[in-house]
């Protein structure tokens, strides 16, 4: 990504953009989950944004999924103190 293809950020922002509809389809107790999970993406773009894959969809979900992961081992870790 850069030049010649949009930044990553810029990707992500028209990606959640492309999601409007679903976020507005969602209950809206669940709409503050959907915005965290674009706020996680968005933690790691500088890594995504490195990784400059062709689908960046791939990195966003991995980067979702990695937030998730640190949450769980901090709770992990302050269940056991």
């Amino acid at each position: 990504m850069g030049r010649t293809n949009p930044t990553y950020r810029d990707w992500l922002r028209g990606f959640e953009e492309r999601y409007g509809p679903y976020r507005r389809g969602l209950r809206r107790r669940h709409q503050p989950a959907f915005d965290r999970l674009f706020e996680q993406a968005a933690d790691h773009a500088d890594a995504a944004g490195l990784a400059n894959d062709p689908d960046p969809e791939v990195a966003a979900l991995l980067s979702m999924l990695l937030a998730h992961e640190r949450r769980i081992a901090e709770l992990e870790r302050a269940l056991e103190e």
